[in-house]
């Protein structure tokens, strides 16, 4: 087995503060070092049996068990304090790896609960500038072709935390977990539009929820001929409840709110229609008094997941940091890291399929001996986008401002190994 000196690894650095190289990552990884840094733990001997393998375990059951470990649950769960169904839950990102999110702990985010559905009574219409007004139910939607994709959802007031004045000491998952990844499958909704037949002036389309608020959106057609789909199935299986069963809309790269969830309606249209939620909300208020409207895609952002926020290092040594980058505008590109806040970078091991609107898991190995430290990522996307630092991101934002924030994320780690969250 390779085994590397002290001298070799600090000598490979091509950054401040411990961070090694991405050359040196692929070396430990291919010549096998990397175990040569953390030491094997063996069995000491003896003849006790551990109580788990002195009997027969559980029978099969007809849907999988939840997860051992208790601190995989959703967390930052908040609801309306005049109307508990109005809320949001996040991802624990601090507890996952690689990119796909378990259905059971994708983000939540419900304008007035979640409703039950009866599927055989839902019916998707498409009406408005259409040749042929169109009615679908459930079965008949089964019948299309689909497609499956490996996207990111995220809503437009993920990491709003992070804008406040005060630095929160919170996990990775309840600072910026209103970020998801799944597997959707679902049908082009161009397929359906085809079918309807679009008049020559139709530009946008009003998407509907079943919900109790009526959730709506306008959506560009532009946006709803290229990518977007009606998904059906999350991970596999028919979409949850909370999100969107029977049917919801899936526009990739762009601010949840636009996915539509408990779809029932598609009205295409030659103007948006300035709803409720596209005014009052989900707006770009800047400091000159102007409001954006329809700044729909999220931009390039990246968040070290591990180590991350209330974490503890449990030693000196070698340790990986790990994180997710995604982008609205495109792939990923490249992910930098730092661990002097941002006075130097080396380039992170991107170590999963890149794809358009597909999230990356990034990884690179930092020598931690005891020093203060600030971890930092920043993300450059397809389309030349560059993560900006906390400061540049609010540079131009009212105050109150929490939509589409996309600022670095710092975490400090003390001398004795804990980790928090700080604006640098």
């Amino acid at each position: 087995m390779a085994n590397f000196s002290d001298q070799e690894l600090d000598s490979s650095a091509s950054a401040g503060n411990g961070l090694l190289s991405r050359r040196q990552w692929l070396r430990l990884g291919a010549g096998g070092a990397a175990a040569s840094l953390v030491a094997p733990v063996w069995a000491a001997g003896g003849t006790s049996v551990e109580p788990w393998r002195s009997g027969s375990g559980a029978p099969p059951s007809q849907y999988g068990d939840q997860p051992s470990l208790a601190s995989l649950k959703r967390e930052q769960i908040s609801a309306h304090p005049f109307g508990p169904q109005a809320g949001a839950s996040s991802t624990p990102l601090q507890f996952l790896n690689g990119t796909i999110t378990p259905n059971g702990l994708h983000f939540e985010r419900h304008h007035s609960g979640i409703p039950e559905i009866e599927p055989s009574a839902h019916r998707l219409t498409i009406h408005g500038l259409v040749k042929q007004p169109l009615s679908f139910d459930y079965e008949a939607l089964l019948r299309y072709p689909m497609v499956s994709r490996v996207l990111f959802m995220e809503c437009s007031g993920n990491s709003y935390r992070n804008t406040f004045t005060t630095v929160l000491d919170e996990t990775a998952g309840g600072l910026n977990g209103l970020v998801s990844c799944a597997e959707w499958t679902g049908i082009p909704l161009h397929y359906l539009l085809d079918e309807a037949g679009l008049d020559a002036s139709a530009t946008w389309m009003v998407a509907e929820g079943a919900d109790a608020a009526g959730m709506n959106r306008s959506v560009p057609l532009s946006l709803a001929t290229s990518d977007a789909m009606l998904a059906l199935y999350q991970n596999g299986e028919p979409l949850r409840r909370s999100q969107g069963f029977p049917m919801r809309l899936l526009v990739p790269g762009c601010e949840g709110n636009l996915s539509v969830k408990w779809l029932r309606s598609l009205k295409v249209m030659n103007q948006p229609a300035h709803t409720r939620e596209e005014t009052s909300k989900y707006t770009d208020l800047q400091l000159d008094g102007v409001a954006w409207q329809f700044s729909l895609r999220m931009g390039v952002k990246s968040v070290i997941t591990s180590p991350s926020g209330q974490m503890q290092l449990p030693e000196k040594g070698v340790f990986e940091i790990s994180g997710l980058a995604w982008s609205g505008h495109g792939s990923v590109r490249a992910v930098e890291v730092s661990a002097d806040g941002g006075r130097s970078w080396t380039e992170a091991v991107i170590q999963s399929e890149v794809g358009k609107h597909k999230p990356v898991r990034f990884r690179i190995p930092w020598r931690w001996n005891g020093q203060p430290a600030v971890l930092q990522s920043r993300a450059v996307d397809s389309a030349g986008n560059v993560q900006p630092t906390r400061s540049q991101a609010l540079q131009n934002v009212a105050p109150g401002f929490s939509y589409h924030y996309n600022g670095i994320q710092s975490w400090r780690v003390n001398a004795e190994g804990r980790v928090s969250n700080v604006h640098a």
